[in-house]
């Protein structure tokens, strides 16, 4: 266990004037160290700073620093500090911690239910992505070996040594002037959106994009439209603000939807570039029609274009809110899947006469995202690099996806049917008949492939069992790999009564 080097001062309780001075110490470094707030490894400030702190002569804390050592408490040697004894004196595993008191009694009866809002009893809670392992079939997560860190490095480092007093303060709550700039002429450019800088909201991704449009948009019982399968992510977004869903259904051709599902609704929310989790895109004439639609009906559209900047064929279509003549549509997308999800950066179009209201929000949550990681993205993007890494996953994610596709034809036939699509880091498999897709989950996570059964993603009985797959993670060894596992362990699903 490597030792915890800190600078921090201790905050003691106050003596008791009857206890020694030199007792009081030991008792309360024995405390911290017993209740975990010292952990084993953990650097004690040297006595001479202890003594400052307090204003105590240094003997009496080294008193007590002996009596600490003696007991098994701490270890060091002079010159070298003290720190929290890596292995406790056995009698201490069965002395209670403070994490033990937050599940027993207080006072002689348990601490009394919190009263929560509805909103917070409405919440539902979104598991974050497990990005430990890149093994097949892990989907939502780009191939983060492949990211340049090198070069984010150089840019970041550049970056800092650069630093102005001004660039340490802060910037706008809609973000970073520049990075605003550079994100409209990328998704005007490469995306066909209508859009000034000035409508550009940096935020810290789609889920943040949601939040903020339902809380400014909606109220409680208000209606909204979102596809059938669709995002567990939004819908629980919509759920806790208590919004009336109603799901529409998907097919080949995307989301549908008639003047009856969206009579009432204040919002639609869809993903036409790469459905998620079926992975088809919407197609022109559908788009269209949505756009009638929500202007007929007085709704907004949220337009989520999560992945769709890896497109492999097919003819390229615009972005929805690029056909949008109307200020009907709030446009989102995310820098996670493009670079690497921990940058929890992303952006949000909004009408321009929405704007202020968005800025406000932002002013009063979380100010602004962080700047430093703005300004290093604006460079990255500015000088062209993001360009060129777009170009290289793609190809790269084609490959891959071809992999996985070849693969599946020669090893799956009859057990799983994979999808091709035409963008995106992830598609679907169609199940074979007499193979369940949780019991299919779970055989093959006993052979080291990730799967997610496409029922998570359903609200109400699907029509047809299905699981996700991503590639963009994954060598074209380890797509093999996870084919071949995955033949034997949908065989075996099969073989069973």
């Amino acid at each position: 266990m490597p030792k915890r080097v800190t600078a921090f001062e201790l905050v003691l309780p106050a003596r008791d004037p009857e206890t020694p001075v030199y007792r009081w110490i030991y008792a309360a470094l024995r405390t911290e160290i017993l209740e975990g707030r010292l952990r084993p490894g953990s650097r004690l400030p040297s006595s001479r700073d202890l003594a400052s702190q307090y204003r105590l002569s240094r003997g009496t804390v080294v008193t007590a620093f002996e009596q600490l050592k003696s007991e098994g408490y701490i270890e060091g040697t002079i010159g070298s500090g003290s720190y929290v004894s890596k292995i406790l004196p056995e009698q201490l595993l069965h002395l209670p911690t403070a994490r033990d008191e937050l599940n027993t009694f207080h006072n002689g009866t348990r601490r009394a239910q919190r009263h929560l809002s509805e909103y917070a009893r409405r919440l539902r809670w979104v598991p974050p992505l497990e990005l430990s392992r890149s093994r097949a079939f892990i989907p939502n997560v780009p191939a983060l070996d492949l990211f340049p860190k090198t070069l984010w490095a150089q840019i970041a480092a550049r970056r800092f040594r650069m630093a102005t007093a001004t660039l340490l303060l802060g910037c706008d709550p809609l973000g970073y002037r520049p990075l605003r700039e550079a994100i409209a002429d990328y998704l005007r450019t490469s995306r066909g959106v209508r859009c000034s800088f000035e409508q550009v909201v940096i935020v810290s991704g789609v889920q943040e994009a949601l939040d903020l449009t339902v809380r400014l948009l909606l109220n409680p019982g208000d209606r909204l439209c979102m596809e059938n399968p669709g995002y567990i992510g939004a819908s629980c977004v919509f759920e806790a603000i208590g919004a009336q869903v109603v799901p529409a259904p998907v097919d080949d051709g995307g989301m549908v939807l008639d003047n009856r599902s969206v009579r009432g609704a204040r919002l639609i929310y869809v993903t036409p570039g790469h459905q998620f989790p079926l992975g088809v895109t919407m197609s022109l004439p559908r788009r269209l029609h949505l756009l009638a639609l929500a202007e007929k009906s007085d709704a907004l559209i949220f337009e989520d274009d999560y992945d769709s900047e890896y497109r492999y064929s097919g003819r390229p279509i615009p972005a929805l809110q690029g056909l949008d003549r109307a200020g009907r549509v709030l446009y989102a997308g995310t820098f996670g899947k493009t670079l690497f999800p921990s940058l929890r950066l992303g952006y949000l179009v909004v009408p321009t006469d929405l704007v202020s209201v968005f800025q406000s929000a932002k002013a009063v949550t979380n100010r602004h995202a962080p700047l430093l990681d703005q300004v290093v993205l604006c460079d990255f993007i500015s000088e062209g690099h993001f360009g060129r890494h777009l170009r290289r996953m793609r190809e790269v994610y084609s490959e891959r996806l071809s992999v996985l596709l070849e693969s599946a034809r020669q090893k799956l036939d009859g057990l799983l049917e994979v999808s091709n699509i035409e963008a995106g880091v992830q598609t679907v498999g169609w199940l074979g008949a007499g193979i369940g897709d949780e019991a299919a989950v779970k055989a093959a996570a006993a052979r080291q492939v990730e799967l997610v059964p496409l029922s998570r993603y359903d609200r109400g009985q699907p029509k047809r069992k299905g699981l996700l797959l991503g590639f963009a993670a994954s060598s074209p060894n380890e797509i093999r790999r996870g084919v071949r596992e995955l033949a034997i362990a949908l065989e075996d699903v099969r073989k069973r009564p």
